[in-house]
């Protein structure tokens, strides 16, 4: 996976997928307040996707963000991606965890865990974001934040420097689903959220980064049609269906 899109054709529509997903639309915000988000880098340095510190030893991000143990690097503390700000912690990756239901295809269950080959140190930098209970829904127009480094506009463009938040509501399946939307490809592992207006988004860069409601990690940045498009609001995984998941993982790993 890299900063690019894959195209899908089902039944004659075509979704494209955001490989590595975006914040269009947001606003820079103060060092460190989304001390839970890292970037996660290839071996060069550059960034290629985002995920959310779920405890000391793993971070919850997209399973189409997976590479090579060999070919990962996970910073924690980050803010500007090329400065050096002493206040990054750098990991290798010991294990990556795919749920086992992900499709590449339809994206669903678009969920993997890493294990940090060492804990993180928790300071005023560093900390985890709680998880949802398993099962537990927002309420439609809920808003709720994205952070990322990722693409700030919808055509080319480039990844942001600096870390972007952008506050959206919640979609409700049943809208996204629409025929004049993604026509039935939103699974219940899925959550949508965006303006109806457009022009705020998650976007290429920001995949596998969370999605912020009532302080718990609901969502993970997964994939789009386009970024900041009225018509389509972004899609992410519902983390709710998976807290049951990844606690089991986490203590079968530990």
């Amino acid at each position: 996976p890299g900063n690019r899109r894959s195209c899908i054709q089902c039944l004659g529509v075509v979704i494209a997928v955001a490989l590595s997903a975006r914040i269009i639309g947001g606003h820079i915000v103060g060092p460190h307040s989304a001390k839970y988000l890292v970037s996660l880098k290839r071996m060069t340095g550059s960034h290629f996707c985002g995920g959310s510190l779920v405890s000391r030893s793993w971070v919850l991000t997209a399973a189409h963000c997976k590479t090579e143990l060999n070919q990962m690097l996970i910073v924690a503390g980050e803010y500007s991606l090329s400065t050096f700000e002493g206040t990054e912690q750098i990991f290798r990756p010991s294990r990556m965890v795919v749920h086992p239901d992900y499709s590449s295809t339809t994206k669903n269950a678009d969920v993997m865990l890493i294990k940090l080959n060492r804990p993180v140190v928790y300071n005023a930098f560093v900390s985890i974001v709680p998880l949802p209970q398993q099962g537990a829904t927002v309420k439609e127009g809920r808003l709720c934040q994205v952070s990322g480094w990722g693409y700030t506009s919808p055509i080319g463009g480039r990844t942001s420097d600096t870390l972007r938040s952008v506050h959206l509501p919640i979609v409700p399946s049943w809208k996204c689903n629409a025929t004049s939307s993604y026509a039935g490809f939103i699974t219940s592992n899925m959550i949508c959220a965006g303006l109806s207006t457009g022009g705020k988004d998650a976007c290429q860069g920001d995949s596998g980064g969370p999605l912020v409601c009532e302080g718990r990690v609901f969502g993970i940045v997964s994939w789009g049609h386009s970024c900041a498009s009225p018509r389509y609001p972004g899609v992410y995984t519902a983390v709710a269906n998976f807290q049951k998941w990844i606690y089991k993982t986490i203590f079968r790993h530990q």
